[in-house]
Order: structure tokens, then sequence, then C-alpha cells
């Protein structure tokens, strides 16, 4: 079982990428599912058929569907949500009822449906594999923190209210049964979340694929995609640059004066995403709509390459704790040489300077209010301390 989660800035292209690696898996003869999560559906634009909230069959091995968060969360959380809103109300007179209902919703509840719809295809095994098409990078990330923010809000909720339910439900009966089938809802809701997380960062069934254009804005997003993938363990296994130019474009300065910018950013890409592999697919003369078009820029982005494999193994940064209180940043570098390691940070920006070797980074919000301290390359991995947050510099 394969789950692979297309990720990127809008408009560049995720849902294009995402169904020609569907319909190249088909193709393939696995069973695939290709799923939008993104609440501008364009999936059904991309493949050129209708879709709707459950499976439709599109092609031989190829099913496709847009998730609906809304009617899910409806038909299957509206007792939970009816229950918390009570627990509100009940705990604070004079609260207005309508105050109390727009409270009682779970923070994330509406990324945690779409993420369960993920968990329960790789659970049942429906399909070989998954492809999801998800939303931009900020709302992707925030749909992938909430495991961890939702299992924290279900354990202080269970917590509170188990204990009032197991001394009172002996002489309350059937008064307190409602509420004790809901707390039992919670946990079962809680443990599929538990389930969830360890599926979505396990690498040998999880792969998030970061898609962008050669375009400065496009790259500097894609790089905090990547930095907060690995903040969480996500594991990131490739990245795919998308519309790149051909060589045998009309002549003239315009043309001349793209071509040269794709390929300065192009290099950048290179530098910045060392050692993640990268995909290449070409910008097309014709719209990228229907199974053909698809099938061609799977050829020409995969070649004869089956894009359901891992294409990386590994972690792309690590975080750790130091004595002192510090935070120190690692970085597999296994192909950069030299001792003299020079570093400069603006913002939530670190500019590394290896010999020949430079690279642009962007920070995760834990190290960006942070001073750097120095850094060193040892044994294929950078090393750059960061201060306790007390000894920090005011910025």
């Amino acid at each position: 079982m394969r789950i692979i989660l297309y990720l990127g800035k809008g408009g560049v292209g995720k849902t294009t990428v995402a169904a020609a690696t569907a319909v190249r898996s088909a193709e393939l003869g696995y069973k695939t599912l290709v799923a939008s999560t993104d609440i501008a559906h364009s999936l059904a634009d991309s493949l050129d058929v209708e879709l709707g909230a459950t499976p439709v069959q599109v092609s031989e091995n190829l099913w496709a569907q847009e998730i609906s968060v809304v009617a899910d969360i409806h038909n299957y959380w509206g007792t939970l949500q009816h229950f918390v809103s009570g627990l509100i109300s009940s705990g604070s007179r004079g609260m207005n009822n309508v105050i109390a209902d727009e409270l009682s919703a779970i923070p994330g509840m509406d990324e945690i449906v779409s993420l369960l719809h993920i968990n329960k295809q790789a659970k049942e095994r429906h399909f070989d594999r998954v492809i999801i098409d998800a939303a931009p990078t900020g709302e992707t990330i925030r749909l992938l923190t909430m495991p961890d923010t939702f299992r924290w809000y279900a354990g202080h909720i269970n917590r509170f209210e188990s204990g009032v339910v197991k001394v009172l439900k002996p002489f309350a009966g059937r008064l307190l049964a409602g509420p004790a089938e809901v707390l039992e809802a919670l946990n079962k809701l809680d443990t599929a979340t538990a389930e969830l997380r360890e599926t979505l960062s396990d690498p040998e069934i999880s792969s998030y694929r970061v898609v962008l254009q050669p375009e400065k804005m496009v790259i500097r997003e894609a790089e905090r995609a990547v930095s907060y993938l690995g903040l969480f363990n996500y594991p990131v296994d490739s990245i795919v640059i998308n519309r790149i130019l051909p060589e045998a474009l009309a002549e003239g300065e315009f043309f001349q004066r793209r071509r040269d910018l794709q390929a300065k950013y192009l290099q950048m890409i290179e530098d910045n995403f060392s050692p993640l592999p990268l995909w290449r697919a070409p910008y097309y003369a014709h719209e990228v709509v229907g199974l053909e078009a698809l099938s061609q820029l799977a050829n020409d982005c995969f070649n004869d390459i089956d894009p359901g494999q891992v294409f990386y193994r590994g972690k792309l940064q690590e975080i750790a704790e130091l004595a002192d209180g510090g935070l120190q940043l690692r970085i597999p570098m296994p192909f950069v040489t030299g001792s003299d390691v020079k570093l400069r940070k603006r913002g939530d920006e670190m500019f590394i300077t290896i010999g020949n070797f430079k690279r642009e980074m962007i920070l995760p919000m834990v190290l960006a209010k942070r001073k750097a301290a120095g850094g060193r390359l040892r044994d294929g991995v950078l090393e750059i301390d960061f201060l306790p947050l007390v000894e920090a510099a005011p910025v």
C-alpha cells in the first residue's frame, strides 16, 4: 500500500501532477485512487470527468473522488459536536447557545475527517495506491499537524468528563448512557487518529512530494513546506518542477529572458533541495486535461520509472536539544566538502556557504526566533547550533 501526497503553492499544478501520477500508476496495473482534499476541487476538471464524494471509476484500475468534508462532518461528527456544545453551555450560565455551538467545534475536525479518509483506504486496502491532491501548502501543513493537535484536545475532554461519568453512572443509569457513548466514540476517534499519525509518518507507506515552478516565491514556499514536513517527521521523497520552458522556444528577447530566469532558479532548486531527487515536467502549448494528456505528462516527467516508488529514504533535517537549552539543526550534506562554514541569518532565512557550495534555506519558527551560534560539517552532516532564547539577541 502506498499513499503519495502532492502539495505546493496554489497554481503550480499539484492537481495535474497528482492526476498524471495516478494515470501512470493505473497503466502499470495498480488499483489506484486519486483523491482531492482541496476545498476548491479541480480534480474533476483535470480528468475531464464528473466526480463526487465517493470513488468513481474513471478508467481501468483508476478511481477518483473529491472528498466532501462538510458532508462527512454532518454525517459522522454531529453527535460529538452536539455533546461538546452541551458541556460548554451547561458549564457557563447565560452563555448564548449559538456561541456555545460555535465554540463546540473541536479545532481541526474538518482536517481530521479528510485525513481519516486517507487512513481508511490504507487500512481497508481497497487500493494499491492512494494519490492525494492536497490543498495549497499552508492549508496542507495545518492539515498534517491536526493529528497531534486533535489528540491533545481529545485527551483533555476525555480526562475531564470520563471521571464524572464513571462516578455518576451507577446512580444515573440511562441518563448518562448518551454521554458515555459519546466518550466511547471520542476514544475510538482518538485511537484512529493515533493510527493515522503512524501511517502518515511511515516512509514505506506514505511519501510527500512538493510541486513547484522555477520562480522565487514558489521556491521559498516549497522550502518552508519541506522544513515543516521534516519537523513533524513526514517523509518527503522528491520534488516535481513543473512548467519548464522548452529550449526550442520561439526566438526573441522576451523568451530568452524567461529561459535565463528559469535557468537561474533551476540551479537554486538543485542547490537548495539536495539530496532529494528532482523530476522535471515541461510547459506545454496545450492544456493538460484528460487521460491522454495526463499520460503524456507522466511519461515526460517520470520517463520509464514507476512514480509509485519510494524515491528517497532518510531525514532531510533534524532538530536536537542541547544541554544548555539551545537547539542544533542537523542537515545531511553527503556530497559537500569543506571545513569553513559561513552562516548568515535574516529572519527565517539562513544563507549557508561551504567552499564553493551555497544554499539558502527557510528555518522553522522554533529556530527562526533564535540566534545562530555557528556551524560545522561533520561526517557528511551540517550541524548548526542555535542559542537558548534567553541568550538570543533582540531583533
